[in-house]
């Protein structure tokens, strides 16, 4: 259960970002946040694994709040998929889907071994796991940003504009996928 309880974010040149939100998420549920550009979705996306802070209020996930977590332990424990797909540019597509779980301490090869089912869960041919991002088209890339999400087989998946740069039927295939 993920639940913002009265956030609101402020930043320092007074740009007010999120106002008084408040929303309970129940487990196991797919929420959308829909809004305009700039109405503060990816900063309550980023303050649920503590990118962001709230200027006041409490964001709890399972009615703890998440400031009394390590901000990196809890980061690890949540997929993320980002909008640009914040790939590592120097690591193969491999080293990339497997690097979450080798931080959370699966050995090397076990992490590199589930890669290329990650890989085909998201549309790509395992193969590509040799390949480094430039090598990769836009749409290619945002899918290995979302098997690099699940490969932690996280709890929460926070997903922002995940498919914005995949062609529509890629789009409906891994929407069938994930919801």
């Amino acid at each position: 259960m993920i639940e913002f309880d009265r956030v609101s974010k402020h930043y320092p040149d007074g740009t007010q970002a999120v106002a008084d939100f408040s929303l309970r998420i129940p487990s196991r549920r797919t929420v959308v946040l829909v809004g305009s550009s700039g109405s503060g979705k990816t900063t309550l996306l980023r303050m649920v694994n503590r990118m962001v802070d709230p200027t006041s209020g409490r964001v709890l996930i399972d009615d703890e709040d998440i400031q009394q977590r390590d901000p990196v332990r809890l980061r690890r424990s949540i997929g993320y998929v980002l909008q640009q797909g914040g790939l590592l540019p120097h690591r193969t597509v491999a080293d990339n889907v497997a690097t979450v779980p080798m931080l959370n301490g699966t050995p090397r090869k076990e992490a590199l071994a589930r890669v290329g089912g990650l890989l085909e869960r998201v549309g790509l041919d395992e193969k590509l796991g040799r390949r480094y991002p430039g090598q990769l088209s836009g749409g290619q890339q945002q899918r290995v940003g979302v098997a690099r999400a699940l490969a932690s087989d996280p709890n929460i998946l926070l997903m922002d504009e995940p498919f914005g740069a995949v062609d529509p039927i890629v789009r409906r295939e891994l929407q069938d996928e994930l919801l």
